[in-house]
């Protein structure tokens, strides 16, 4: 019997595994996953949970997979996007109408995800390794070996590393990363504004660092804000009173007088690419293979479509699992893809950093332009759903 295993169950090895599973019931195929952190049987709604931005080309994936139904029951659509740049007069404004869709994207809680994506999975083809801990990744005759924290051990023909940013397995595989830091750290927080947000989410540009607020259920939203490191700090130790009024002056009153700031968490921001993805029986995956920074909301939506690259791969393939030149027309396709979301991303990102007045007024021209400029706005909001390497 061929065996992968899942080394990471949040919810891109989750995802993986639903997107594996009835073509492993079929094939005979055993999938291992593996996780340290065991996560309830039952989903607790919390006002401070993590939430994800997923794309419209994300909701197409789920659909496909089964699942979307059940994550729509908790998913907030993003019907309109504003980008703006505090101080300018230009701005871009993007709704779904104009697209033909039902929403741009959804943000939804992480832990309802996963939630949705471990109950979905069969364990007649799923064996789940939790909590437990792999603490060593070695090269076998056929693929190969775990080493867990515990002393057991597992061989299998395929191993995919989907354990995080700061992957220690990638690291001892001595797969190198190119790392270029943004020199700003995000500030993740859940807000309750003083207007309903009608499933309009906001990305504005400061001078001390972009910003995008949300919309999540219960009139609630998700936001991200960039700041410098001892600024963020700074802000996340406030008292609620301080970092509401001070985020109230740099977001403005679209949504009223801000009310409420939930747990306030920090995360120092680095593109991060990994520069092997694939080896024989071995794929890197999730943010071990690509870590973006999060205002353009593309991260985990780009790692969503190379688990859907990859299993369409692996189930199209009568190779054995782990074979190096599936691996590797796996890793080509989606290349493309990956540099035009990387980039888009990375770009956009650092073109609002630039302070400088000549840079300031083109941007401001472009934002405009990007609203009165049919073409150029269409492809920016296939860009911002996930579409924008996919057939119109």
């Amino acid at each position: 019997m061929q065996s992968l295993a899942i080394i990471g169950g949040g919810l891109v090895g989750a995802s993986l595994a639903l997107a594996l599973q009835d073509g492993a019931r079929e094939r005979g195929w055993r999938i291992h996953l593996i996780e340290p952190f065991e996560p309830g049987h039952e989903y607790q709604p919390s006002y401070d949970a993590r939430s994800t931005a997923l794309s419209y080309g994300t909701r197409l994936i789920y659909q496909r997979l089964g699942l979307w139904e059940r994550i729509a029951e908790r998913a907030e659509p993003i019907l309109r996007i504003h980008v703006s740049e505090r101080g300018r007069f230009g701005a871009a404004r993007l709704d779904c109408a104009s697209e033909g869709v039902e929403a741009l994207g959804y943000v939804v809680e992480n832990a309802w995800i996963g939630h949705c994506l471990w109950q979905a999975l069969d364990d007649a083809v799923v064996t789940r390794h939790c909590p437990a801990e792999v603490e060593r990744l070695e090269p076998s005759a056929t693929g190969y070996r775990l080493s867990f924290t515990d002393g057991q051990q597992l061989e299998c023909d395929l191993a995919v590393l989907a354990d995080g940013g700061r992957s220690g397995l990638r690291e001892q595989l001595g797969i190198h990363v190119a790392r270029r830091p943004y020199g700003q750290t995000a500030l993740i927080a859940n807000i309750s504004p003083g207007k309903p947000h009608g499933g309009l989410a906001f990305e504005r540009f400061t001078e001390d660092g972009p910003m995008a607020l949300l919309p999540l259920q219960g009139d609630r939203c998700a936001l991200v804000w960039t700041r410098a490191q001892t600024d963020a700090a700074r802000l996340a130790q406030a008292h609620e009173a301080v970092f509401l009024a001070e985020l109230q002056e740099a977001f403005g009153y679209r949504l009223g007088a801000l009310q409420q700031v939930g747990a306030r968490h920090l995360y120092p921001l680095t593109l991060v690419e990994a520069e092997e993805q694939v080896r024989s029986g071995l794929v890197v995956l999730g943010n071990a293979a690509h870590s973006l920074h999060p205002i353009a909301g593309q991260g985990y939506n780009l790692s969503l479509r190379d688990v859907d690259a990859l299993s369409t791969a692996l189930l199209h393939s009568d190779a054995a699992l782990g074979d190096l030149e599936v691996l590797q027309a796996y890793a080509h396709r989606q290349r493309m893809d990956q540099r035009m979301t990387v980039g888009f991303s990375d770009q956009v990102t650092r073109l609002f950093v630039d302070s400088g007045r000549l840079v300031a007024a083109g941007r401001n021209l472009g934002l405009l332009g990007l609203d009165l400029m049919p073409t150029a706005k269409r492809w920016f909001a296939r860009q911002a759903m996930g579409l924008g390497t996919r057939a119109s």
